[in-house]
């Protein structure tokens, strides 16, 4: 109730003023905390796979406060994935960390024009110029062990057979692992690989690179002079073509260093 006298009604006008400034200073602080300014990650897969490739990856990126999206491309041509992972960047209301594994690593390149993405992240992956292809790049690098463990359909579409995945893609996981890479796998598109790309996003972004020491299915070499071409920030693993479930507290560390510059 509201005091009858002109002293107190003046008092509790007075406070009640400076208790909605209050109110209105910690809303406005609370809308400028740093965590409100944190980039999202979005996770781009490579063939073969879809989201999941990032299972292990997106909690410890939560655990740091991070939104995280994990982008599930079909694979049935890089126009498509392409827009796909457009439409999860343009999803976005901030700043975007930008993360593809393998031919994943196409696709940022492509994708990552929007003017959302501040930093790229390549984790044994990809990284074309304009106008290039995934097999453009590998032109010249001996062809990775993996690539002879791959089964067609009459539409085109390749699977790696469970030899393949235990032993080239997936070598340093477990057995049941293996098997289960190898159960869940997004047939991808032989098409894929030589679709030219329209943008390299690397040229304007900063860009961080994971190069799998043990990797069967894209050449080291190659991924040593990819890092080098985009002029990335490299951390070397001892894993196979897919560190991000054989080692993903290092991957995660690599993609919260892109994230730490961009929110700087």
């Amino acid at each position: 109730m509201i005091p009858q006298t002109g002293t107190s009604v003046m008092q509790f006008l007075m406070k009640s003023a400076l208790f909605a400034a209050a109110l209105s200073a910690g809303a406005a602080g609370a809308a400028s905390l740093p965590s409100a300014e944190k980039p999202t990650v979005v996770l781009v897969h490579g063939a073969f796979s879809d989201g999941h490739a990032w299972d292990r990856v997106i909690p410890l990126l939560q655990a740091k406060g991070l939104n995280v999206v994990a982008v599930q491309n079909p694979l049935s041509s890089l126009e498509d994935d392409v827009a796909k992972t457009k439409r999860a960047i343009q999803a976005q209301t901030g700043p975007v960390v930008l993360v593809g594994h393998s031919y994943g690593g196409a696709v940022i390149s492509d994708a990552g024009e929007d003017e959302r993405v501040k930093a790229l992240v390549y984790v044994a992956a990809f990284a074309p110029s304009q106008g290039q292809s995934v097999s453009d790049l590998s032109e010249g690098y001996p062809t990775p062990s993996g690539f002879s463990h791959l089964d067609a359909d009459r539409d085109g579409y390749l699977t790696l057979t469970l030899e393949g995945v235990a032993h080239h893609l997936a070598q340093d996981l477990s057995q049941t692992d293996a098997k289960l890479l190898a159960a869940t796998q997004n047939p991808t598109n032989s098409a894929n690989f030589a679709a030219k790309t329209s943008a390299a996003a690397w040229t304007s972004r900063p860009s961080w690179y994971v190069i799998s020491e043990q990797d069967h299915m894209l050449d080291t070499g190659l991924q040593k002079d990819l890092a080098q071409k985009i002029g990335a920030r490299v951390t070397t693993l001892d894993a196979s073509h897919v560190p991000q479930l054989s080692q993903p507290r290092k991957v995660a560390d690599v993609i919260l260093a892109a994230v730490e510059a961009v929110a700087r």
